[in-house]
């Protein structure tokens, strides 16, 4: 009788994990990739180990880690991580298991001792990888002098928490909302900023084309592009504690 059971209930059971892990896997691997816009406006990205990396010219004491959004290739954020280190930072986009920062959390670690002169490291994220930033955030406050969302939000209850944070999200997001934004505006700490791009969408955080379940954008990919980066260093700069 056991052996029946195994044979027709186990073994079916193990098959289907199986696959479905497979499948998963399969689709995790179906990435959003940087589009010719991007290579057009970004001659050259450079990667330490399996990151994407961009120095300033001059030694910075300041460091930026952006998690990319589910599927999406760290190569698509390149723009914004380009015009960031002009300014002066340095900036880090890690790639992440199985294409999703969710299932990396913990990679920020990685890249913190990787650069030991950095004082003062922003995480943020895109999407998904804003989720898993704050995660992270959540669990190692004394390693992060802000955090920043990008069409995106956290789980985690930062209400009671001192800490620099920005969310920008964009108007006709058809994905990270901004009614599911501001839906979570509670669990974000009380020096939260929170900007909306007029006529920006979705996918236009990154630079890897349309994207399923996304509206169409009233701004161009670079105007929106630049609105993030504009915001981006304003907050720095009024968060920096140096």
């Amino acid at each position: 009788m056991w052996k029946k059971i195994i044979k027709y209930g186990i073994i079916p059971v193990i098959v289907m994990l199986i696959v479905s892990l497979l499948g998963f896997y399969v689709w995790s691997q179906q990435t959003y990739q940087a589009s010719e816009f991007l290579h057009q406006h970004v001659e050259a990205i450079p990667r330490v180990n399996d990151w994407v990396v961009f120095e300033p010219e001059e030694q910075s004491i300041e460091g930026i880690i952006l998690y990319p959004g589910a599927k999406v290739e760290p190569e698509a954020y390149s723009y914004l991580a380009l015009k960031l280190s002009d300014q002066g930072y340095l900036v880090v986009i890690p790639e992440v298991r199985l294409n999703f920062a969710i299932l990396d959390i913990n990679k920020a670690n990685e890249i913190i001792e990787e650069y030991p002169a950095i004082e003062n490291w922003y995480l943020g994220g895109h999407s998904l990888g804003g989720v898993a930033a704050a995660s992270y955030t959540f669990e190692h406050l004394n390693q992060i002098a802000g955090l920043f969302f990008l069409a995106s939000y956290p789980t985690n209850d930062f209400s009671a928490l001192d800490l620099p944070m920005l969310s920008i999200y964009a108007e006709l997001d058809g994905l990270s909302t901004p009614e599911k934004v501001l839906e979570r505006e509670a669990l974000l700490s009380e020096q939260a900023q929170f900007n909306q791009i007029s006529g920006g969408n979705h996918a236009q955080f990154g630079l890897y084309g349309p994207q399923k379940g996304d509206n169409d954008a009233t701004i161009t990919a670079q105007e929106q592009q630049d609105q993030i980066i504009d915001q981006l260093l304003s907050w720095f700069k009024d968060s920096s504690i140096n």
